[in-house]
């Protein structure tokens, strides 16, 4: 009697992408040249019709009729020297590239005056004291936020734990699998997408909290409703960009469908499910409506997010500016804003770093024999 030994696992070879070289836009001394006749033609065209020929005033309205009549004259002298389609693409580039500093600009200048009024309060205490005791006449500087830093994890941890499974499961439903309620679930996340926070408090609020009361597992639910309509849609967009040709390798090497889905589209499409994980992580970690009706907030610190009050740094925040315009309370609020960016900086960079693809220019698919057609 004869064995016959399987053969051996058939590997799908991902080619080797070339190293394309990065496309850098070069301006040469004509072109700026060029803008900057634009840009002082057009200030001029606009200074005499807005302040003298019409009753308009103001630096906004200027700004703005002034950037518009710039990307006009741009248009227009690029397109006599150059033709309709390179003044389109000149123009477009121009007003891209301006809507990308203003946004960075506003960035910087909003992460900037967080770290300013933040820091100055800033004590190594505030990461391992709580404000118990602390009252409105206390100085900036005492108490802490060691329960709301560790409220803030438990709640963000257990809202993820829910809303990355049943997330990436449907996203998988919706562009692998398919069927007769694909349009009906898309629908259904579609319009979730648009439920506003306090709605999802108030809906936990009156099925979990009336019942069991207020606790760090109700702002967790609560947050995963928040969190399962974005990663849902990201995901689902990050699947639909993985090429079909590999899926048709796959399927054609005898693999099954779930197989072809977990070794082959899951690895493939992992940062972008990265990103869609940490967008829903963003829209989460900052929320405060949801947590009043759900957690309620709390001075001391509660380990145990499954009974009891528990504090967050949103939370933390939230009260500290309602008590009033006290320098000292205002302070902290910022003390805590600061906190709470840092750490989601912290989370998005250990996420990014664990999720980066492997330096190889290749990359091997194994499928497992048991999954070939022989």
């Amino acid at each position: 009697m004869t064995t016959t030994l399987p053969p051996a696992a058939p590997t799908i070879e991902a080619p080797a992408q070339p190293d394309r070289p990065q496309r850098r836009a070069r301006l040469d001394r004509e072109q700026i040249n060029s803008a900057a006749a634009c840009a002082v033609s057009s200030f001029a065209l606009v200074w005499v019709v807005y302040y003298r020929l019409t009753p308009a005033s103001g630096p906004f309205g200027f700004v703005l009729c002034w950037y518009a009549a710039f990307l006009a004259t741009t248009w227009l002298v690029t397109r006599e020297r150059e033709g309709a389609l390179a003044a389109t693409d000149r123009t477009m580039t121009t007003a891209i590239g301006t809507v990308s500093v203003v946004l960075i600009t506003a960035l910087a200048f909003i992460l900037g005056e967080v770290v300013v009024k933040g820091i100055p309060s800033l004590r190594p205490h505030f990461f391992t004291r709580t404000m118990k005791g602390v009252g409105p006449l206390s100085k900036a500087t005492d108490g802490g936020a060691f329960h709301s830093i560790t409220g803030t994890l438990e709640q963000v941890g257990l809202a993820t734990l829910i809303s990355v499974p049943l997330g990436v499961l449907t996203a998988i439903y919706l562009n692998e699998i398919g069927g007769r309620f694909t349009r009906p679930v898309r629908m259904f996340v579609d319009a979730m997408s648009g439920i506003p926070s306090i709605l999802c408090g108030l809906f936990v609020y009156a099925v979990w909290v009336l019942r069991f009361g207020f606790s760090g597992w109700a702002a967790a639910l609560a947050l995963s409703i928040l969190m399962l309509p974005t990663i849902t849609r990201t995901s689902a967009e990050v699947l639909r960009l993985v090429p079909d040709g590999l899926r048709e390798a796959s399927l054609a090497a005898g693999a099954s469908e779930w197989r072809t889905t977990w070794n082959v589209v899951l690895p493939t499409a992992r940062s972008g499910l990265v990103t869609a994980i940490l967008l829903g992580i963003a829209r989460a970690v900052g929320d405060t409506a949801a947590l009043i009706a759900t957690a309620a907030g709390f001075d001391s610190f509660n380990g145990n997010p499954f009974h009891g009050q528990q504090d967050s740094l949103p939370l933390f925040v939230y009260k500290q500016i309602r008590i009033g315009l006290i320098p000292a309370q205002t302070a902290r609020a910022w003390t805590g804003a600061f906190v709470l960016v840092a750490l989601v900086l912290l989370i998005f960079a250990a996420a990014r770093f664990i999720s980066r693809p492997p330096r190889a220019r290749g990359r091997e698919i194994v499928l497992p024999t048991s999954e070939v057609a022989l």
